[in-house]
């Protein structure tokens, strides 16, 4: 058979073996539900991988209006969607070798998508291995030299092939021809790898051939077969009859990672019983991969090894190296060295937060999680056994887990108004010799809980307010103070429902909710209520709110806005009073006594007294502090009967206010004189008897009105009271204070105690009966206007 019907053979098998693996591939794929493909690699571009629509249920239509597109992993485009088909096919030639190396199974996936809806479907395409490369050996060509002295059973190690294809496809054996002196063993490396070493079966003879020639092949499993070749060339020496021996078969060393380069790590040894030029052994390594840097270097003279690259035991832990000794006639043999790799504590801990937040409420209880963390170390032994601390003075700690986790949890109370942070550094440190350690510093914010009350700076808050003050006016400010932060820390001032003589707190003043300002609702009267006693409420806007409460006390201050008033002499246009004075007193004969009150309180109620007119100035003064009237000197038979005192009373306020009283005095000996005089007296005005008749009708007329305004009044009120429940009193009457006794001792009193008047009035408004009785043999006279003047109408008692 020629070699295009051989390869036209192997197409048709390798394209009967495709369709064979598509249709197994398809019926799995239709019992498991899935879609996967396999094909070979190295197909042309255009050729059928699988009928997609066929496989997926679809129909072409929907293939064309849902605009179907092929997804694929990376820039390779290796397959090509054909809509208006259904078929999958191959779009770039695919080399599976390129495309996945020595990895097995080789696939990769894909998606169709479709629109309108869409709809997402996937797809595995496996790429079987072909038998398209074949074994290769580093070298064309191999020089042996050999003794004919080499013993029957002397090995050659023979350089390895390589084939990237896998699986079946991958190296299979190697053959050697001819074998007339030599012949091949095989074996395999851990890896799975072949290499195979050439063995002496006959002795040679330099003087019949010196020089040999033999073809090493190396065939795959492939189908059809792919063989590499490489010739080697064999020079027979003469007389060298021994070969070097090892001193020991295997040798073993160990060698710290990191080493420098230089440092010496064994040192072999051959002896070849060959004396002179023929014992001459050199050294050297085998079965070196090419690419690979060297990590250790052999002396070819001494046998020495020494570290020629960079050493890491997390990387490998051991090393099996062949060397071989050579004597100068090509005579060898074969040992081996294993180098073991010692650890160093060469790698810190690797601190990693797997779990944490950053925040923890500050009402956590002890033992709370605050954050896990792992905690790694690739070195070996206890070189990699770590422990892990935090900075000290910190209400933390950590605790074992898992192996190599740990847990930061709170070991104290927190609280946020004294720390709002902390800085948590962890620690790693290794048991090695030196320790390594790691630093890892995290923030862990503490958040805010309603823990705290609103406090204010006092107690008891007291201030003063002027009566008579506008409504709305700010009386007092207070504060209070929230450690909290955000909503919890947000105050709202809030007056405690209470009664303040009756009436709700509100009726008086009111609080901003915001600033703590309190204002006066109304206008205040000292003279009503002196003093004000009130409960604030602070609150936060936690949840739940907290509060704290505290007491507000308002003192009125008094203003000068009553005047004084004055109690006697009683000012009435019904009679007259006319006080009596002999013409026999002496000087300070006291004449009668003006009292007076204030409602008003301290230097607003002090009063003084001053004569303001008289008929004789010279005859009569006035205490300026007690408002007794008293005669300054002898009174003489000259002196009129009729004196007319008007007496001013004024406060000590700023300004000051005042009231006037008009005081009638009679000087007389004889109730008879008096009479006479005070009879011209009286009839000075022009009184006529209708005129009372009109006045009780204006009387009645505005007693009526008065009540009728004041149950209108009292209606509204009792309304507005309803709707409101809040009752509004104002304008309340002023009702003075009369102490219970007003003594003269010192001169300091305003009204003698003994003073005692009894008045009784007909129901004749012409005629009435007075009766009063006066101490110190003093006289008083009460005069009726409307009288006719003579003496039965008058009755003098003493």
């Amino acid at each position: 058979m020629g070699a295009g019907e051989a390869l036209k053979s192997a197409g048709w098998g390798l394209r009967w073996q495709v369709r064979v693996s598509i249709l197994l591939v398809c019926v799995l794929s239709a019992v498991n539900g899935q879609i996967r493909y396999s094909i070979p690699e190295e197909m042309r571009k255009g050729l059928f991988v699988g009928d997609v629509a066929k496989d997926l249920g679809l129909d072409i239509k929907r293939l064309v209006s849902g605009r179907a597109q092929l997804v694929i992993d990376g820039n390779n485009q290796y397959v090509e969607l054909s809509p208006n088909k259904g078929h999958l096919v191959v779009k770039e030639r695919i080399d599976r070798e390129k495309l996945c190396g020595q990895k097995s199974p080789c696939s990769f996936s894909l998606e169709i998508v479709l629109e309108n809806p869409l709809e997402l479907f996937s797809i595995t395409i496996e790429i079987q291995d072909i038998n398209d490369h074949a074994p290769a050996f580093s070298k064309k060509e191999l020089n042996l030299e050999i003794s004919e002295s080499a013993p029957i059973g002397t090995v050659f190690l023979l350089d390895s092939a390589a084939d990237p294809d896998v699986g079946i496809n991958s190296l299979h054996s190697y053959s050697l021809k001819p074998t007339d002196h030599f012949v091949i063993k095989q074996h395999s490396r851990a890896d799975g790898s072949k290499y195979a070493e050439m063995v002496l079966q006959s002795g040679l003879d330099r003087e019949k051939q010196s020089e040999h020639s033999l073809i090493l092949t190396a065939v795959d499993g492939g189908n059809p077969q792919r063989t590499g070749t490489v010739k080697i060339h064999i020079t027979v020496l003469d007389a060298n009859d021994n070969a070097p021996v090892f001193t020991e078969s295997l040798y073993k060393a160990t060698v710290i990672e990191h080493a420098l380069g230089g440092t010496a790590v064994a040192k072999v040894s051959a002896i070849d019983a060959d004396q002179g030029y023929n014992g001459n052994v050199t050294y050297s390594f085998t079965h070196m991969d090419e690419g690979t840097p060297p990590l250790f270097n052999i002396d070819p003279y001494t046998g020495e090894i020494k570290v020629t690259g960079a050493i890491d035991y997390e990387t490998v832990q051991n090393y099996e190296i062949h060397i071989q000794a050579k004597d100068p006639w090509g005579l060898t043999s074969a040992s081996k060295l294993i180098i073991d790799i010692l650890d160093v504590n060469d790698n810190t801990p690797i601190i990693t937060m797997t779990s944490f937040s950053g925040k923890i409420a500050e009402d956590a209880i002890p033992g709370t999680v605050v954050a896990l963390i792992s905690v790694q170390d690739v070195d070996s032994g206890k070189k990699g056994q770590v422990r892990l601390n935090i900075n000290e003075n910190l209400p933390f700690k950590i605790q074992t887990s898992l192996r190599n986790y740990y847990t930061l949890v709170t070991e104290k109370g927190l609280d946020r108004e004294k720390v709002s942070s902390y800085n948590i550094t962890l620690i790693a440190t290794d048991e090695g010799l030196p320790p390594l350690s790691s630093m890892n510093t995290v923030v862990l914010d503490i958040t805010d809980v309603n823990d705290n009350a609103p406090a204010f700076s006092k107690n008891v808050y007291s201030t003063h307010v002027m009566e008579n003050n506008s409504p709305g006016v700010s009386v007092v400010a207070i504060q209070a103070t929230d450690p909290d932060m955000g909503q919890n820390a947000r105050i709202s001032y809030y007056l405690i429902d209470s009664e303040l003589n009756g009436n709700p707190v509100s009726t008086y003043f009111s609080i901003n909710s915001e600033n703590g300002v309190i204002h006066s609702v109304r206008s205040l009267d000292y003279e009503h209520v002196k003093e004000f006693k009130i409960h604030v409420k602070a609150q936060d806007g936690g949840s739940p709110p907290l509060s704290s409460n505290t007491t507000v006390l308002i003192y009125v201050k008094d203003q000068n806005d009553n005047a004084p008033q004055v109690l006697y002499p009683v000012q009435t246009s019904s009679s007259l009073v006319a006080e009596m004075v002999p013409r026999s007193a002496d000087v300070g004969y006291l004449v009668t006594k003006v009292v007076a009150v204030d409602v008003d309180s301290g230097q607003n109620a002090w009063l003084s007294y001053k004569l303001q007119k008289a008929t004789d100035r010279a005859l009569f003064e006035v205490g300026l502090q007690n408002g007794e009237i008293r005669t300054i000197r002898q009174v003489t038979d000259k002196d009129a009967v009729k004196q007319r005192l008007t007496v001013v009373v004024e406060d000590n306020g700023q300004p000051s206010r005042s009231a006037t009283v008009n005081v009638n005095v009679a000087v007389a000996d004889s109730f008879p004189e008096v009479l006479s005089e005070f009879t011209d007296f009286t009839h000075d005005k022009d009184y006529n008897d209708n005129l009372t008749f009109y006045l009780v009708l204006a009387l009645a007329v505005v007693s009526f009105l008065f009540i009728t305004c004041l149950v209108v009044i009292i209606s509204v009120k009792i309304y507005r009271w309803r709707q409101s429940r809040v009752l509004y009193h104002s304008n309340l009457p002023v009702i003075p204070y009369y102490p219970p006794r007003y003594a003269d001792t010192l001169g300091t009193g305003t009204l003698q105690h003994v003073y005692n008047y009894e008045v009784c009035r007909t129901t004749d408004s012409k005629k009435s009966d007075c009766k009063f009785v006066r101490p110190c043999s003093q006289n008083v006279l009460i005069m009726d206007p409307s009288s006719t003047g003579t003496i039965p109408s008058y009755i003098l008692s003493y």
